[in-house]
């Protein structure tokens, strides 16, 4: 007898029998068997970005791929092993919600979900770019420019910190360094999702975001890093061994230069990286002590996030302190304690 408890898990109850033994009938055994979902990283690229779809491109040129089903309205995928690879035409940052529609579409559980883009940046230097994603900072009612929610923060992938250094290894091999820069980002933009997520990104002009040598590094990066190729994936989370230190990077400019000192180090772990800009602080009038902003909304939410994504971690703060004036730095001190956010220094990571 088979029951069919949803579309996804299915109970089935076996009984063994004998025609001839009444009593083997009534000492029949009941076994139940619950068929789990299968667990898989889901890769996004959008083919209105050719630093989003030529990484993409790369990678499925590589050995293994098959067509996968259509996520509605009209995407297509590709399968490879536990990898899932999505196309669809719209904006990388504002397709919400793309592991909880696979779900539903497949039945199949999303571990992580890792996005293609191009990055743009004043200075137009050639870089490649690995960073989480959220608004932490904007208020409810404001309106994201590039995707997300007013305060959301996404859970973060355990490989940005592994994948940056095997990023850099990868891009030296190819001598596309020194001319591209090979670096983290803070935190920013959407879109909403909720599994574990980091952004590849390829910039910063049109000319670099074409760059096939880039686009081939980004795509051994993915074949590499999970373990496509058959070697050991890079990047998992094992609290049980290993380093367990995350660290959660709070001030400095877009690229977190003082973090990115720390993170090329081996074996740390990124959480979520708050630059200044997500930091908002109003310096208190004289004779007032409280420092209006969100930037404590701001906090709390990456801590929580970085908290949920590392299970068993600690979550360490790792402060710029040359970016904050004395009364912020105060502030946000005062504020960690009060949190019980653990407040290290480079050498805390070793």
């Amino acid at each position: 007898m088979v029951l069919k408890t949803s579309g996804r898990n299915i109970i089935r109850f076996s009984f063994q029998t004998n025609a001839t033994r009444i009593k083997s009938l009534l000492n029949a055994t009941c076994r139940a068997t619950v068929t789990k979902r299968k667990m898989v990283t889901l890769i996004v690229s959008t083919t209105s970005d050719p630093a989003s779809i030529n990484p993409a491109a790369a990678l499925l040129a590589m050995p293994g791929w098959i067509a996968g089903p259509i996520l509605p309205p009209d995407m297509k995928s590709f399968v490879n092993q536990q990898t899932r690879l999505i196309q669809h035409d719209g904006s990388i940052v504002k397709e919400d919600d793309l592991d909880s529609r696979w779900e539903e579409a497949t039945g199949e559980a999303v571990d992580e979900v890792i996005f293609l883009s191009r990055h743009t940046a004043v200075s137009n230097r050639p870089a490649l770019t690995v960073h989480p994603i959220g608004v932490l900072h904007l208020k409810e009612g404001e309106s994201p420019p590039q995707g997300g929610k007013p305060g959301w923060a996404a859970l973060t992938s355990p490989r940005i910190g592994p994948w940056l250094r095997l990023l850099k290894k990868m891009a030296e091999a190819h001598c596309l360094v020194p001319e591209f820069e090979i670096t983290l980002e803070g935190t920013h933009h959407g879109p909403i999702t909720n599994k574990p997520t980091m952004f590849l990104e390829i910039g910063s002009t049109e000319e670099y975001w074409k760059r096939q040598d880039a686009a081939q590094v980004m795509a051994l990066l993915m074949w590499e890093g999970l373990g496509l190729g058959g070697g050991e994936a890079v990047g998992n989370w094992k609290s049980e061994t290993g380093k367990r230190k995350v660290l959660l990077g709070i001030g400095g400019g877009h690229y977190a230069p003082r973090h990115m000192d720390v993170v090329l180090k081996d074996d740390v772990w990124v959480g979520h990286l708050l630059s200044g800009y997500s930091l908002p602080m109003e310096e208190p009038k004289p004779g007032e002590n409280h420092i209006g902003g969100t930037w404590r909304q701001s906090i709390q939410a990456a801590f929580e996030a970085t908290k949920a994504s590392f299970p068993g971690g600690e979550i360490v703060a790792h402060l710029d302190h040359k970016s904050f004036k004395g009364w912020q730095k105060k502030a946000i001190t005062e504020f960690l304690a009060e949190q019980n956010i653990v407040v290290g220094k480079p050498n805390d990571f070793s």
